[in-house]
């Protein structure tokens, strides 16, 4: 049995860029969940700090999660992050203590 591999990231973007990038990420939270592997996806942002998104993720496997991050949008938007971000994700890996959404 594969270990599951999940993490909270924390994406701070420049002001001016804070709309472009929520538009952007909400078209892709459902294709990611569609994806094989992906336990739980979600995107939030942050009442007090609107340019602070939050992605709270859970994946079968570390694999899965490569799978995903080298889809070609993936990647393109990786190689061109900091004309979004403030500063370069904050991710911390976690482990998931309580079963997936009923809903998944």
């Amino acid at each position: 049995m594969t270990e599951r591999l999940g993490f909270i990231l924390h994406a701070k973007t420049r002001p001016e860029k804070a709309e472009a990038f929520e538009a952007l990420f909400r078209a892709y939270v459902e294709p990611s969940r569609a994806e094989p592997g992906c336990i739980e996806y979600h995107m939030l942002r942050d009442k007090e700090d609107p340019t602070l998104f939050i992605f709270y993720e859970i994946w079968e496997s570390q694999a899965h999660l490569d799978v995903h991050s080298t889809l070609p949008h993936m990647k393109q938007f990786y190689d061109q992050r900091m004309d979004y971000l403030e500063r370069d994700f904050d991710i911390r890996l976690i482990d998931m203590l309580s079963e997936a959404s009923a809903n998944r």
